[in-house]
């Protein structure tokens, strides 16, 4: 063999080992590549296995969350949805809002007794409920509580029990000032009426049967406002609730959520056994002047026109008012030129058909206001205006 096919073999030799070497790295690579691949499939695998046990768990979480889950007796899964579990929670914050009025004005509420002097000594004669207003002993409660009594007895919430004197009275409204020898008594805080709306909570207590449930609490809402009812011939403006009222309630307050007294339980409208839920209650903001005024020791002024009258009624209905009967001397009415005989008409420009009427519309008014009146007389219709006087009612 010459040189040349010596080199030849030699060139065919290392070509051979080369390419065999190169299958070989090229055979490890394609595995360590495939291996890559595979390791790059499971890490994918967890990866995506990893946010969808998130996202799972995130949703049994929101569920678990929005619904509470629990196993009664009988095995059967019941769900209780967030809604109710607020409106139950809202409910306990209500029902926990109502002892926190219970407990803070329960102590400023008495009970009231009205003793009448027979033949046999003191006798009961009716019961009720008072506010303490004022820590040096003033209480505040309805008319009728005290009524014709000649000994008035309070008992307090810790069960002492005081005689009171009767410091002022204005039947009208049916309110009441009563004072007992104490000081540092606890007090009621007085609120806005005018702030009340339909439905609001309303909250009563009371001494509901008189002495027999002391400190009674009840809640209902808020009826009605401005509502206008008749009792003894006296017009009221009142707020009418569905919080159970009871004989022995009369005199107590009427509070707000807040545990601000917007009302003094006054009437109950249940002498028929098929009604229930209409109790009624004077405004505070009403009660505020009358009693500033029983307190100062002075009498509750009322505008008046100074008349006297009756409703009547043409044939043909087309005259319908009140028929003055009398006229007062110096009185709004005498000053103006009204006579009797004459019809009154309109007053202040609103239609008036009864007595009772020109009564809610002097309530809006102030004594020296000057309001617009129109009457009939003998076919004529005169206008004229009328200063509105002053009337002391006791």
């Amino acid at each position: 063999m010459d040189d040349n096919n010596r080199y030849d073999n030699i060139k065919d030799v290392s070509w051979q080992n080369v390419e065999s070497d190169r299958a070989k790295i090229k055979f490890i690579n394609s595995k360590r590549r495939s291996n890559i691949i595979k390791l790059g499939k499971i890490f994918c695998f967890v990866l995506v296995a990893s946010i969808s046990g998130g996202i799972s768990g995130a949703y049994v979480s929101s569920k678990r969350e929005a619904a509470k889950i629990y196993t009664p007796n009988n095995n059967q899964v019941v769900v209780e949805s967030r809604d109710n579990a607020d409106k139950a929670g809202s409910e306990n914050a209500a029902q926990n809002s109502v002892s926190e009025v219970a407990e803070s004005v329960s102590p400023a509420v008495v009970g009231i007794s009205n003793k009448a002097q027979d033949y046999f000594g003191l006798q009961d004669l009716e019961s009720g409920s008072g506010i303490i207003i004022d820590s040096n002993g003033y209480i505040v409660t309805n008319y009728h509580v005290i009524q014709g009594a000649d000994k008035v007895m309070v008992k307090l919430s810790s069960g002492k029990i005081l005689n009171a004197s009767v410091a002022g009275v204005d039947e009208r409204s049916d309110l009441a000032l009563i004072k007992v020898d104490a000081k540092n008594l606890p007090v009621v805080r007085l609120g806005d009426s005018s702030k009340v709306k339909v439905g609001d909570t309303a909250i009563a207590i009371g001494n509901s049967l008189g002495g027999e449930f002391p400190g009674s609490v009840t809640k209902g809402i808020i009826s009605a406002l401005n509502r206008k009812i008749e009792y003894n011939g006296v017009i009221y403006k009142v707020i009418q609730t569905d919080a159970a009222m009871n004989p022995g309630n009369s005199g107590g307050p009427l509070c707000n959520i807040q545990g601000d007294v917007i009302g003094i339980n006054s009437l109950k409208l249940g002498t028929d056994s098929n009604i229930e839920g209409i109790g009624f209650a004077i405004t505070i903001n009403e009660a505020k002047d009358i009693i500033k005024s029983l307190m100062s020791g002075e009498k509750v002024s009322r505008p008046d026109l100074g008349i006297s009258g009756e409703s009547v009624v043409s044939q043909d209905n087309k005259i319908q008012g009140v028929y003055i009967q009398q006229v007062e001397k110096n009185s709004g009415a005498s000053a103006a030129g009204i006579k009797p005989t004459d019809i009154l008409l309109e007053l202040d420009g609103k239609k008036v058909k009864d007595i009772s009427d020109v009564e809610l519309i002097l309530d809006e008014h102030k004594v020296g206001d000057k309001i617009k009146s129109k009457i009939w007389r003998d076919g004529n219709i005169i206008y004229s205006e009328i200063t509105l006087s002053q009337i002391d009612k006791k």
